[in-house]
């Protein structure tokens, strides 16, 4: 009968195994960059995001400038001369800007927009107006730097006029504005004002206590939205202007605060230099393990029947009971009568016991009734192992078998 046909055949084995790894490490190296590849359309207020309350043009307005401008996905860690630009949203905590206030000059843009994603625009967002809450929602976000923050929202659209604050970093300015729905401005103890409106109210302040730490209450300025009329625009390149221009190398729009960091786990630590090539030998010497076993054992073995059949497996069940028993010594006297048995049937049976004694007496052996008792005196595996030896080699030198 010929064998029946494999199911697949070997090539299409290998095919699906290539194609199952390069799938895995694809899904490996996404994993880990996964944070990276997030395009960040998701409407919300960050330098990602292109819809009309993001700040993705800001970035793009700076370097068209000559400025060095760049969107940071790292927490921060020691000093670096740059100006960091932060748009929390109104859920921000006091304690994850707090972090970033060794690295100076900082500039935090205050939240003002409520809006919902558009759902038939992917990063669109439509708006529901001004952020709901007390005139002090942000007094707990900026509580490191005074003890109440205030803001006011002007009731409708105008087109104001910033002028900076005497002795301020911006004093003598004159920043016209295109057109600003509901302008906002704030108030605090903490806060010296830097840009005020044509009513006297600051639109950009500075911390009293870290003079490099700015606070712009109008996110219009600086977002998507605002950047469209040129006026909006110079005004907000003029803030960034200002405060970069006290020492700093470039400008740094953090993300960050919007969950976009970029991972630093265990795959990505693997997938950089000098690691990445670790893993490569890793993974070379895995491949090259998996063809040794393919090509070292083949096609498995049929698996045979859970219990075998006839008088062999009769034998090996009862040895196997006995074995279990711990009685195999108890076996060492009949093992020395058959062995005496066949002795005497190789030799002759005629002449008696005292014939084999005689026999070997000649030969210079022991006599049966020694092995004998040797037998008896068997209690442990290891006796009945020494004394069998012992059997084999007196019936081989009696009946001349290993001559």
């Amino acid at each position: 009968m010929s064998e029946t046909a494999p199911a697949f055949a070997p090539r299409t084995i290998l095919a699906l195994v290539a194609v199952g790894i390069v799938a895995l490490s694809g899904l490996v190296v996404l994993a880990a960059y996964a944070p990276e590849l997030r395009s960040g359309a998701d409407g919300r207020a960050h330098a990602l995001s292109k819809s009309a309350i993001g700040y993705a043009g800001a970035p793009i307005l700076m370097r068209e400038l000559g400025q060095t401008a760049l969107v940071s996905r790292v927490k921060p860690h020691g000093g670096l001369a740059a100006t960091v630009v932060l748009t929390p949203d109104a859920g921000t905590a006091g304690d994850e800007l707090k972090r970033f206030e060794g690295r100076d000059p900082l500039l935090i843009v205050l939240p003002k927009w409520a809006a919902a994603p558009d759902p038939f625009h992917q990063g669109y967002v439509t708006k529901a107006g001004v952020l709901s809450g007390p005139a002090e929602r942000f007094t707990d976000m900026l509580k490191a730097w005074s003890k109440q923050t205030v803001v006011a929202v002007r009731p409708a659209a105008t087109r104001p006029v910033l002028r900076g604050a005497p002795g301020s970093a911006l004093a003598g300015s004159y920043l016209p504005l295109g057109s600003i729905d509901r302008l906002q401005t704030v108030s605090g103890d903490g806060w010296a004002p830097i840009l005020v409106d044509d009513e006297g109210r600051t639109v950009l302040a500075a911390s009293r206590r870290r003079p490099n730490i700015w606070l712009l209450a109008e996110p219009d300025l600086l977002n998507n939205q605002g950047l469209k009329d040129l006026n909006t625009a110079r005004a907000g390149a003029g803030i960034l202007g200002a405060l970069s221009g006290e020492g700093a190398e470039s400008l740094v729009f953090d993300v960050t605060l919007a969950g976009y960091e970029r991972g630093q786990g265990l795959l990505r630590l693997m997938l950089a230099p000098p690691w990445l090539a670790a893993t490569l030998i890793a993974v070379a010497a895995a491949i090259l393990m998996g063809l040794h076993g393919l090509a070292r054992f083949g096609q498995p073995r049929r698996t045979g029947r859970a219990f075998a059949l006839g008088a062999r497996a009769l034998v090996d069940n009862g040895a196997g009971l006995i074995r279990q028993a711990r009685k195999e010594h108890e076996l060492a006297p009949a093992y020395a009568a058959l062995t005496r048995a066949l002795v005497i049937r190789a030799a002759g049976a005629h002449g008696g016991a005292d014939w084999l004694d005689e026999l070997a007496r000649r030969r210079g052996q022991a006599e049966p009734a020694q092995l004998a008792a040797e037998a008896e005196a068997a209690r442990t595996r290891d006796d009945l192992m020494a004394v069998a030896t012992k059997l084999y080699e007196w019936r081989g030198e009696m009946t001349r078998e290993r001559r």
